[in-house]
This record gives structure tokens, sequence and C-alpha cells, in this order.
């Protein structure tokens, strides 16, 4: 019996800053591989990544992906006094496509995963490779149940059965430094769970943001009885209406209360619009004197 072909091995290589070059990288790996009698040669990659695969007497021993990211320290300085906007994006986890469509923008952006989707640690460890920032997106229970998660938190499990629900479900992201509420519309309006949820948190070292999906929601209060880093939704949902226009319109508005209120957390989520509406409309931030920014860059 002939033993299993081996695997080759994987290497992703983010460039930022621009101190070193794609092309740099690509020649010093063809100097390595020559001296040890592998070949190089290049494959068809997306835009702005070049791959490149080693082998030895044709055998892939290697798979090297090689792009330049744009750095979250390339952001204009935030002034005393100027407007914040921070976008946090949902629903992410299914969808690797809407995903590449965030990381183009090339802006600061927070996405908030779903566990245990088919492509929720992917998705969570490219977004920090592009300099976004990661949330977990976590399941509650809504009033109308409408389209449940195989887990969710629900009013009335025990504090043990939080916190394991929400350990496995932060080990499902590992990449997350905060959490929000996915639906949850019935579970964020019942104190006793909210309590036992900011407790977990508060042992974990991850911040809270309130979607606020209701506005019997006790969980932004919760959590600074708990000490937990918090903040909340304060402006509305991008995407009510899934129309480039419409969520242009309601970025529009999101901006305008960014300037009001002093700092501002809008949610929405990868529908098509909406991507196209960030990308259109996202520069007349700045050009407004609003900056934008992380959303654990608003939480207290």
């Amino acid at each position: 019996m002939r033993p299993p072909a081996a695997r080759s091995e994987e290497i992703y290589v983010g460039l930022r800053g621009g101190a070193v070059r794609a092309d740099q990288i690509e020649q010093m790996l063809a100097g390595i591989a020559t001296g040890r009698g592998l070949t190089v040669d290049r494959e068809v990659a997306s835009s702005g990544i070049t791959s490149i695969v080693l082998r030895a007497h044709g055998v892939i021993t290697h798979r090297i992906e090689i792009e330049e990211l744009a750095t979250p320290a390339e952001r204009s300085p935030v002034w005393p006094g100027q407007a914040r906007l921070a976008i946090l994006v949902d629903d992410l986890g299914s969808d690797r496509g809407a995903a590449d469509a965030i990381f183009s923008l090339r802006v600061p952006i927070t996405v908030s995963v779903l566990p245990f989707h088919a492509h929720s640690q992917e998705i969570a460890h490219k977004a920090r490779q592009h300099g976004c920032e990661v949330m977990l997106h976590l399941p509650m229970q809504s009033l109308a149940n409408e389209s449940p998660e195989q887990q969710e938190l629900r009013p009335g499990l025990s504090l043990d059965q939080v916190r394991s629900t929400v350990e496995k479900m932060l080990d499902a992201v590992p990449e997350a430094d905060g959490v929000n509420n996915h639906q949850g519309s019935q579970a964020t309006a019942d104190p006793a769970l909210m309590n036992e949820l900011m407790h977990v948190l508060n042992d974990e070292g991850v911040f809270y943001v309130d979607s606020r999906t209701t506005a019997a929601t006790v969980a932004f209060d919760a959590a600074r009885r708990e000490g937990v880093r918090t903040a909340f939704r304060n402006v509305p949902f991008l995407d009510d209406v899934q129309t480039k226009d419409a969520v242009k319109r309601q970025l529009q508005v999101a901006i305008q209360l960014a300037k009001q209120k002093g700092e501002a957390i809008a949610i929405g989520h990868p529908h098509a619009e909406t991507l196209a509406a960030l990308g259109e409309l996202l520069p007349q931030a700045k050009k407004e004197g609003v900056q934008l920014v992380l959303v654990s860059e608003l939480v207290r």
C-alpha cells in the first residue's frame, strides 16, 4: 500500500505599511526555493493577492499567498471634539464573498461574526488580517422566535448554562474582542439573563454592545452595573429597507447624528445593497468632519 500523499503547507503573508513589497517577498522565496531544488510558479489570484506555488519533483509542497493590506495606522488622527462614527456589520459567518467586499472597503470597520457557521473562523481570521475589528454576534431569543440559531441564550438558563454557551461561542470566534446580540428582543429584556451574561463577559474580558432590538432592553444597564465596557446602537439600523438609496439615506442620518451626539454606532448587515452604499458614502463622512472609528473606541 502506498503511503498517503503529503499535504502541502499553506502560508499567508500580510504586508502592511509599504516597507516591504510583494515582489520583494516573491524574489526572496524564489532564491530560497532554487537553493533547495524547488520550482516556483504563480497561480491566478484575486486582485491585490500574489499566489505562489512551490513544487518538489512536480509535487506541491507549499502554497503561499502574499497580500498588501491597508493599515489602521494610516487613518487620520482623531482631534479633540471631533465627531466619531463606528460602523458595525452583523451576521457574518456564511458568505465569504460578502466578507471580502467589506475588507475591500479599506476603512475602519467592525464585523460581528455568528458562531458555528461554515466560514465563521475563516472570516474572523481574515478580518484581523485586514485590520478590521472582530466581535461575536451572540444569538439570543427573540419575541417572535424567528429564524433561531442552533444555540442561543434564552431566559431561564442558569449561570452555568450561560457560561458554557458563551464560552463555546467565543471559542468558535476566537478573534472576538467584544460581543453584541443577534436578535434577542426577548432575551435582552430579561434582567436575570442579562445579569448572568454580563458576569460571564466580565470574566472573559470582552466588551458588550447592545444592538437594541427592543426598547425594553436592559442589557446596557446590566453591563454598566457589572463593570463591562459597553455602548449601544444609538442611530437607526442602516438597512431595514434593503435598497442602496435607502441605505445611503440612513448612512447620511448616521453621519448627521454622529455630529450632533459627538459619537454614534450604526449597525448594518452584509447585503449587497448595504455594502454598495457603504462604499459610496463612507468617504463623505470625513469630508463632513466625522471620523470613522472601530466600535471598541466608543465603549466605556
